[in-house]
């Protein structure tokens, strides 16, 4: 067990398994110590990864394992950068700071977040509140100037329908005129002085008859399609003055459903800025990570050198003057 410990150790850290167990007592210990310290880096940021991933990026639960993940790989990877550093410089040490101190600010925001999540969530009205009141006015605006144009669209079809129907009134019926053609004999008697006697002669005259008809008022079939359109315009009207009536809690419906991690920020700065206890929650979760982050680092700085360190040295001196060695063998 003790071995299986060293050895997840050893695959966490990056620190040869093969030299560890054949070194002192001592190195084993820094191999325990620096798990140790990862370990309560890993499990804080894998929990701060599977919330972020859950509640802002709306990942299920694969969505917020993976996320988790990354985050550990990640924070694994910064420490082994300090870890595995033989002989760190001092820039090394500061830059692992200022990470340290990003990733302290970034974490305890996360995690205030979601021990304040109530208080949030009660700030987040006002907050929606003002989105609301600045949208509305627009929005409202928009809303009345449609309404007011259908209204003048049916009022200029319904005084257009007027019209016609006091025409038909007046004038139920329409007089129309049609012209026919026939012919009509003619019967011509003449004295014939040879004979003696009096000649009929018929001859055939084209003569136009006009004929009258009453029919209805061909603007009676104009007022069923005026009507119909009406209606419709009347029930476009209707929804638009409903929609009027509905669109603040549309609007907070929309707002509320669309807000981020970056709106909760602000909601959360004006929730810290208004009340010192949240400040002071904050600080005290920023100093407790600060001081997680900063574990691995600290130990680093204050660590003499052990028999592994001597060892890694040695073998790398061994490298080094066997390529020397290759080097003068390539000359001569």
């Amino acid at each position: 067990m003790k071995n299986l410990w060293v050895k997840f150790g050893c695959f966490l850290t990056g620190y040869n398994y093969r030299i560890v167990v054949n070194c002192s007592e001592i190195s084993v210990k820094t191999v325990k110590r620096y798990t140790s310290a990862l370990l309560i880096v890993c499990l804080l940021w894998a929990f701060i990864g599977f919330s972020f991933t859950s509640r802002y990026l709306a990942g299920n639960t694969i969505a917020s394992i993976s996320g988790s993940i990354i985050f550990l790989i990640i924070i694994i990877q910064i420490e082994r950068q300090i870890i595995l550093a033989i002989n760190p410089n001092k820039w090394l040490y500061i830059t692992r700071g200022i990470i340290a101190i990003t990733m302290a600010i970034i974490g305890s925001v996360i995690l205030d977040q979601i021990i304040f999540q109530q208080d949030i969530e009660l700030e987040k009205i006002t907050f929606i509140d003002a989105r609301v009141n600045k949208a509305l006015d627009s929005k409202t605006q928009e809303l009345r100037t449609q309404i007011d144009d259908l209204q003048k669209a049916i009022t200029k079809k319904e005084t257009e329908r007027q019209n016609y129907i006091t025409e038909i009134a007046l004038n139920p019926t329409s007089i129309i005129y049609s012209t026919t053609s026939t012919n009509q004999t003619e019967k011509n008697v003449t004295f014939d002085p040879i004979s003696g006697n009096n000649v009929t002669t018929e001859k055939s005259v084209p003569v136009k008859v006009i004929n009258t008809s009453n029919v209805p008022n061909p603007k009676i079939s104009m007022i069923g399609p005026l009507e119909k359109s009406i209606t419709e315009l009347n029930v476009q009207k209707s929804k638009k003055e409903s929609a009027l009536l509905n669109i603040r809690p549309q609007l907070e419906k929309d707002i509320s459903s669309k807000v981020g991690f970056l709106d909760e920020l602000e909601v959360m700065w004006s929730l810290i800025s208004k009340s010192s206890v949240a400040l002071a929650i904050w600080l005290i979760w920023f100093i407790l990570l600060f001081g997680i982050e900063m574990l691995v680092l600290v130990s680093k700085i204050f660590e003499d050198e052990n028999d592994y360190d001597r060892i890694v040295n040695h073998h790398m001196m061994l490298q080094m003057k066997k390529l020397d060695l290759f080097a003068e063998m390539a000359k001569s």
